[in-house]
């Protein structure tokens, strides 16, 4: 009886293009996202750091939050203290919200 065994060898990459290299460091910074992805949760922070008017919600298609949070600021700014609360939770709510639209891949709603 006589056996036969089968070699198979991989293939040698190829030597990558520059082009192809700069386009996997542009993905590797970006994670994926692009640009665009990248600076929405920025964005919608600097947005949301102007005080009484959320703009950081509008922009992130969250009308309905920012008309809510707007609302309730009247009260808390007769308080002071937890109306400051309430500006920091919002910047940081703008950066979630627009962190996962990107990563739920939508441009402007979830």
């Amino acid at each position: 009886m006589s056996e036969e065994i089968e070699v198979i060898l991989a293939p040698v990459a190829e030597k990558p293009k520059r082009s192809e290299i700069f386009k996997e460091i542009w993905r590797q910074m970006t994670a994926g996202v692009g640009l665009w992805g990248t600076m929405r949760p920025a964005i919608a922070a600097l947005l949301a750091l102007i005080p009484f008017l959320f703009l950081g919600q509008h922009f992130n298609h969250r009308h309905r939050k920012a008309g809510d949070w707007t609302l309730l600021q009247i009260p808390l700014a007769l308080t002071g203290i937890l109306f400051v609360v309430l500006w920091i939770w919002s910047v940081v709510d703008a950066w979630t919200d627009s962190t996962q639209i990107v990563a739920k891949g939508h441009n402007s709603r979830i």
